[in-house]
């Protein structure tokens, strides 16, 4: 029971604080039996994503950052058709069974999907969503330790099965310090948190059996009727799933901006990670050995959830609203999946004092890194982690973030804009609400608001070389156009794509785009040149950004450039890590060298 005298957002925060202060104590040392999760497993896309992965794990496995004696698994999708992350569920439980044999059903398992190539935040593509780095922490927290963290109370309550969670959100609870949360049911369990109706409309949303607990509590077990995967407002009307005063139930969830917790005149309950019991894996394992190839996306929440409970019905295989291709096969897929998985039961926990944030964007990132939203206070998240920075103003309630990065005492970095695994020298001047990742800035420049720049190694032929990617934050990387007639849609900075061409001097032909030639867009327009060092390559790609707001010339036509796609193909991880150790290092030597001086 909550203890109705404390706040209920600081006990959030005091609980968040708590989770954390445990997995630090966990970082580097070997787990005892049952206090951890015998397997931790992250999906990836491809096979330079999963090299890249286990790239990444091993560095923090090495450095201590990561509990020990825990089996930490990358699995790749199959090539060929995208399967969703319903498809890498069932692809991943083909490894389990692959690496352990029958071994895996006695397993409390985690399972990470971090598949995707960010094109909603690309400072996160090249090494991963899982892998973003969060403003706290020494060594610095990754989204990896934080789920950890966050769910470190988990396997020590839960029969053997698997907790499914997304790489870019972050569920944060609170419930009284003596009671936790049991993942012991059958069937499938998921966490509920109160949200919005609006909010509702983005996720899934169950529909709740009548409740007979009376009194208030921090969290409470229901059984869910049935399952909605982004409903109308109409449709939570329709299936009941919209509750009434009575329960605390908390405001726009769609930035976790929520200052506490309030009476809502109406809410729903919205879903985050679910967890499976073994039989249930084994179920859709055998399923799925049984179809043999998948040749269209499954989601994990929509196609499996949907199914679930004794209301569900087999209307949903039908809905394609949601679905961002439509495959032939993909109703008489999900029919397959309602039939196998219909009549098994869906347990909810819904916890009442929780939040769920989703940082998937460069929007919702500058937003949780730089203004004070509740998500800062609760993580304890720093405007100056682990840096060496000149102090940082603040400018109605905006801050900038940099996060492991050397800055000159006399650069300039605005409120609002962030700066990761950086160097920026004395006559760096940097506008608000920018993203500076992996870059290196030694001469004089100026960074319009509203900049995003994100350098990465590339190994050509054998030879490292740098590129770096560079547009407005705004713009939206994924919108695509079928012909080279339609490209003038399309807008770089906020000015169109084809007047920007013009800038460059490029011209617009087939070749200008890497990749599938009827589906053209930002993300595989060939414009950021390579250069052989990193600061040439942040230099040169200033230039670009700067001709465009000046509207004055600059040729790219001497450059050898690469699309956002293709620089992922090419990517140097190994450089990539090195650099940032490098910035790590000279940190650590300068903090040393301080505590001497003050001592």
């Amino acid at each position: 029971m909550a203890a109705a005298s404390v706040p209920p957002g600081l006990s959030l925060r005091e609980a968040t604080q708590r989770k954390l202060q445990r997995f630090s104590k966990l970082r580097g040392k070997p787990v005892a039996a049952g206090e951890f999760w015998d397997i931790v497993a992250i999906t990836a896309a491809d096979e330079k994503q999963e090299l890249a992965y286990k790239q990444q794990l091993s560095e923090k496995l090495k450095k201590k950052e990561l509990p020990l004696g825990v089996q930490y698994h990358v699995f790749v999708d199959p090539a060929g058709t995208k399967i969703g992350n319903g498809g890498s569920t069932l692809c991943a439980l083909r490894c389990l069974e692959k690496l352990y044999g029958d071994k895996w059903n006695s397993f409390t398992i985690l399972l990470i999907h971090s598949g995707g190539y960010s094109q909603r935040l690309p400072n996160a593509s090249a090494l991963g969503k899982i892998f973003t780095a969060l403003p706290f922490g020494n060594p610095i927290y990754q989204m990896l330790e934080l789920k950890l963290a966050m769910y470190i109370d988990f396997p020590s309550h839960m029969n053997p099965g698997i907790l499914v969670t997304c790489a870019d959100d972050i569920e944060l609870y609170s419930i009284g310090e003596s009671e936790f949360i049991k993942f012991d049911k059958p069937g499938f369990t998921a966490l509920a948190h109160p949200s919005s109706l609006t909010v509702g409309t983005t996720h899934g949303v169950f529909v709740l059996e009548p409740s007979d607990c009376l009194e208030y509590r921090d969290f409470e077990y229901r059984c869910c009727h049935r399952f909605l995967h982004k409903p109308s407002i109409k449709e939570m009307r329709q299936f009941d799933a919209v509750c009434r005063p009575g329960h605390f139930s908390q405001q726009d969830l769609s930035r976790g901006d929520t200052p506490s917790l309030k009476l809502e005149p109406e809410h729903v309950y919205t879903d985050s990670l679910f967890y499976m019991d073994h039989k249930s894996a084994k179920k859709l394992l055998s399923f799925y050995e049984k179809i043999g190839t998948l040749n269209c996306e499954i989601d994990a929440y929509g196609d499996f959830l949907q199914a679930l409970g004794p209301g569900a019905t087999v209307e949903y295989t039908r809905n394609i609203s949601n679905v961002t291709k439509e495959e032939s096969e993909l109703v008489d897929m999900r029919q397959k999946i309602f039939h196998l998985l219909k009549g098994t039961s869906l347990n909810v926990v819904v916890l009442y004092n929780s939040k769920f944030y989703h940082i998937g964007t460069t929007e919702e990132y500058l937003f949780h890194f730089t203004s004070e939203s509740s998500l800062k206070s609760e993580l304890g998240l720093q405007s100056i982690a682990f840096s060496i920075s000149p102090a940082i103003p603040e400018c109605s309630g905006y801050t900038s973030c940099v996060i492991q990065s050397i800055l000159d005492s006399r650069c300039s970095v605005s409120p609002g804009s962030v700066v990761e695994y950086s160097r920026l020298g004395p006559d760096v001047s940097v506008g608000k609400n920018c993203i500076i990742s992996g870059s290196s800035i030694i001469t004089t420049a100026v960074l319009p608001a509203y900049s995003f720049m994100c350098s990465l190694s590339v190994k050509m032929n054998g030879h490292l070389k740098y590129s770096t990617m560079t547009f407005g934050v705004q713009d939206n990387l994924k919108k695509n156009v079928k012909t080279l007639s339609d490209i003038k849609s399309l807008q770089f900075f906020g000015v169109c794509f084809l007047s920007c061409l013009d800038i460059w001097n490029l011209k617009v032909t087939e070749e200008l785009f890497s990749g599938n030639k009827s589906c053209l867009s930002l993300w595989s327009a060939r414009i950021f040149p390579v250069c052989s060092s990193l600061s040439d390559s942040v230099t040169t790609s200033i230039k670009m950004l700067n001709a465009v707001q000046n509207k004055s010339a600059f040729n790219l036509n001497n450059y050898k450039l690469l699309s956002i796609e293709e620089m992922l193909i090419y990517k140097d991880v190994e450089d990539m890590i090195t650099y940032r150790e490098q910035i790590f290092l000279e940190i650590t030597l300068n903090r040393k060298q301080s505590e001497l001086e003050t001592s």
